[in-house]
């Protein structure tokens, strides 16, 4: 009996969300954003302002001139998941982003894990804007805003609470949280507003610099450091190290960990995966979206950190406000001015692209009753989740207005690299899956149904393979020769990746703690590795051999299986590198996430429904039912 219990609790934890093919599938939500509204909002999310500072910190320190080449090996790495998101976005157009991607392919509770992680980057990650918006525009003032304020409202809880009241901050969200429920027309039409202000400035400092810059700087040697330690830090700073000098004067190894801070520099791209109910053709604009997006964003990256370091010499970079004072340098004083604002448009478009996929994922998941369905409700007149817009508007305001967000930031980065993992895995296992309905899946449809069915009997394992056939899979499973996908070879396929992302997480673990061992050459460390790699190729070359679908879609991942693992081994090992105290903080949001999801999300979810009616698309919108 407790045996049956326990099989029973198992299968509702893996049980996934049944995909269905239909065309013209109708939304409450307003389907009326284009292709250029995501490029926009995932321009705006993505190039914030990290490319007014970030450039600066990771020149001066970590890499000198070759930041160029940091950025291009950031962009590469983030390709891998945008390419990802990318088909998901083409096959499963649907709000939630990464949730709904996990729900299709890996299961409830993984999905509810996503989602539930989704929640807290946004809020965390459009909280931490919020506060940069209001310390820029202070900075603008000469500090006179925060001094006024300590003095007036002190606050004493070093380490919870901020030094004082943040009131800029809190009326930012405020105010954007009102803009977001008012409609997604026009909250599209702010955001190409901030992101083109931004794109202009950014194309103003690319071109100043390549103008007033000089090639020299990128071969600087032992006697220009000295002749500009001679010349005096000229008011502004002192002299940072001038490691080797040349273009890469830190080595193959500051070159890396430049790539990996700049990696951060790309996230913000997913948000473009949550408007699938908007687009008005999201199987064509989300794809496209996300590959614009990053695209541009790391030219703006590249030419901005290219021409950083051609005015100014790297080793004599401001580390906190790069730009401006690299005009100075160069005898351009005010364009600082224009750079000011630059930073406020894209802290703007930044906190806006944090803001917006938040009431999606909310409704996504409230729309499976995984959370409060009242959150699914959506108003008539705007077309928007109220509900879902302002809860996370309000916590992310109060969050910016009283705490202190700096140790709360890596939170967003575990969340947002466990969605890419996850979204990757998925594109893994469901392109080597037998198609639902052969033939159904047709690219001219802009609308992806994903309805509830509950099963005829009790709930079976995913791929539903029987023993003879999983059999005679795993007696060959490196010579099929079908030209199609089986549940046999699905369910091998789910099996080898699971095993995959298990020995990607070892192997990253000991690449992240102990690499001192073995780059030393440990023989211990040196074998683990090589059996590692060696099970993985072996897994590798199995799911290789395996059939893959030949639904038709508008965009397809390139070079399956190594694409999608590659971005899964970039993101499990970043993860790996996360602090203690920052696991310690994701532990605990995980613990009230699962008494949610336990005590209200598993028996209220939609598996457990009846089945709606297909034939009135209203009655199967759980926005306008009761809890």
């Amino acid at each position: 009996m407790a045996w049956q219990a326990v099989r029973h609790l198992g299968q509702k934890l893996v049980r996934r969300r049944p995909l269905q093919q239909g065309i013209g599938t109708e939304s409450p939500l307003a389907r009326c954003l284009d292709t250029m509204d995501l490029v926009a909002l995932g321009v705006g999310s993505t190039l914030g302002a990290g490319v007014y500072v970030l450039a600066g910190e990771v020149a001066r320190d970590k890499a000198g001139p070759a930041i160029v080449i940091c950025f291009l090996v950031a962009a590469l790495a983030s390709v891998l998941s945008g390419l990802c998101y990318a088909e998901f976005g083409a096959r499963v157009p649907g709000s939630g982003s990464a949730y709904l991607y996990s729900y299709v392919t890996v299961g409830q509770l993984l999905a509810f894990v996503t989602g539930w992680n989704l929640i807290l980057s946004y809020v965390i990650g459009a909280a931490g804007v919020a506060r940069a918006w209001s310390a820029a525009f202070d900075g603008l003032t000469g500090s006179h805003i925060s001094q006024a304020l300590a003095s007036t409202f002190p606050l004493s809880a070093p380490g919870v609470l901020a030094k004082y009241p943040d009131f800029f901050a809190l009326g930012l969200v405020v105010i954007l949280t009102g803009l977001l429920a008012l409609g997604v027309r026009e909250s599209a039409l702010v955001s190409r507003a901030f992101t083109g202000v931004n794109l202009a400035v950014l194309s103003f400092v690319v071109l100043a610099g390549f103008l007033k810059g000089d090639l020299r700087h990128w071969r600087l040697s032992t006697g220009d450091y000295e002749r500009a330690a001679a010349a005096g830090p000229n008011g502004s700073q002192s002299l940072g190290s001038l490691g080797a000098g040349g273009f890469a004067p830190f080595g193959l190894p500051g070159v890396l960990r430049g790539a990996a801070t700049c990696f951060f520099a790309f996230i913000g791209f997913d948000c473009i995966a949550s408007t699938g109910e908007e687009a008005r053709h999201p199987q064509r604009s989300i794809p496209l979206g996300i590959v614009l997006s990053l695209a541009i964003c790391f030219l703006m990256y590249f030419g901005v950190s290219a021409s950083l370091t051609l005015m100014v010499p790297y080793y004599q970079v401001h580390p906190e406000s790069p730009l401006p004072l690299a005009f100075v340098h160069v005898g351009w004083a005010p364009a600082r001015y224009a750079v000011a604002v630059g930073t406020l448009c894209a802290l703007s478009s930044s906190l806006l692209g944090s803001m917006f996929p938040v009431p999606r994922v909310i409704y996504a998941m409230a729309e499976d009753r995984l959370l409060f369905g009242r959150l699914a409700r959506v108003h008539s007149r705007t077309r928007t989740p109220l509900l879902a817009t302002a809860l996370p508007g309000l916590v992310a305001a109060l969050m910016a207005f009283l705490l202190e967000l700096s140790d709360l930031v890596d939170l967003t980065s575990i969340g947002t690299l466990l969605a890419y993992s996850l979204v990757a895995f998925s594109v893994l296992v469901l392109r080597y899956q037998p198609d639902p309905e052969a033939g159904s899946e047709k690219p001219e449809g802009d609308a992806v149904e994903m309805r509830s069915r509950p099963p005829a009997g009790p709930v079976q394992p995913a791929a539903g393979v029987g023993r003879a056939g999983c059999g005679r899979a795993l007696r060959s499973p490196c010579l099929s020769k079908a030209s199609a996908p089986t549940q046999a070879s699905g369910r091998l396929v789910y099996i080898c990746a699971s095993l995959l992302v298990l020995l990607l997480a070892i192997l990253s673990l000991v690449l992240a703690q102990r690499p001192q061992r073995l780059l030393a050459g440990d023989p211990a460390h040196l074998a683990v590795a090589a059996l590692l790699l060696g099970l993985m190729a072996v897994m590798t070359a199995i799911i290789w051999r395996q059939p893959q679908s030949g639904s038709l879609l508008h965009f397809r991942v390139p070079f399956l299986p190594v694409l999608p693992l590659l971005s899964i081994f970039v993101n499990v090992y970043l993860m790996m590198q996360m602090a203690a105290g920052t696991w310690a903080r994701f532990g605990i949001w995980m613990v009230i996430g699962f008494a949610i999801y336990f005590g209200y999300g598993i028996r209220h979810s939609l598996k457990e429904q009846p089945p709606l009616p297909a034939s009135s698309p209203q009655e199967n919108n759980p926005g306008t039912a009761p809890v």
